[in-house]
């Protein structure tokens, strides 16, 4: 009786091409994040931010209704919504930055911002790169390893632009102007962020290659 049920239940999934579709958001808002931090347009990169965004939150939502109802998965449900989860974290906030970039009427970017947005671009890259391996995760597991050691230190280069970008901010705008080095703060706070939902995507492959590798 139970194996007569199983095989009414749906056996397979889109997972690998629903993650695929969710890093191709991830780039879009990330060349988009780039481009706002040059001054490109500002108001176009943040709607484009935004529509990427909302790209991702339908692909995140298929992904969780497909966990529920289908019975055979590539991998663990929880590995499913871990790794897709934490892609999400980082294109929220790209969002985030996004808006504190409208919200504060942001026009002018550091050199430190815009390097750190230049990582974000290459982390997105990376990012793309890794998803289809994960069809084939024994077979790619070296190549994986060392995609996600680069992720994790882009991340370390992301924290030391924003230290380095920080302390300017501190020594231009602290004491004179303290509402400008508080907007400054703010974006470098959100760009951080951003870097470090990637190293928690690296962290998450990696254990897929620890557990299926």
């Amino acid at each position: 009786m139970f194996a007569w049920f199983q095989k009414l239940l749906p056996r397979t999934g889109n997972f690998f091409e629903q993650f695929e579709a969710h890093g191709a958001t991830i780039s879009i808002a990330a060349a988009a994040l780039a481009k706002l931090t040059r001054g490109e347009d500002i108001r176009a990169q943040v709607k484009a931010i935004e529509d990427a965004e909302h790209d991702a939150d339908d692909i995140i939502r298929e992904v969780l209704q497909d966990v529920r109802r289908i019975f055979l998965t590539p991998f663990d449900r929880g590995a499913i919504t871990a790794l897709i989860g934490v892609m999400d974290d980082a294109i929220d906030q790209m969002q985030l930055t996004a808006g504190a970039v409208e919200l504060y009427d942001v026009t002018e970017f550091t050199p430190e911002m815009v390097g750190m947005a230049d990582i974000i671009v290459e982390a997105s890259t990376l990012l793309t790169q890794a998803l289809p391996m994960l069809r084939d995760v024994s077979g790619n597991a070296e190549r994986l390893h060392k995609l996600t050691a680069q992720l994790v230190k882009l991340e370390g280069d992301a924290d030391k632009l924003n230290f380095d970008g920080l302390r300017k901010a501190f020594i231009t705008h602290g004491k004179s102007d303290p509402t400008t080095f508080v907007v400054v703060n703010e974006i470098y706070r959100h760009l951080e962020k951003v870097s470090d939902k990637f190293e928690d995507v690296a962290n998450q492959i990696d254990g897929l290659v620890i557990d299926h590798g």
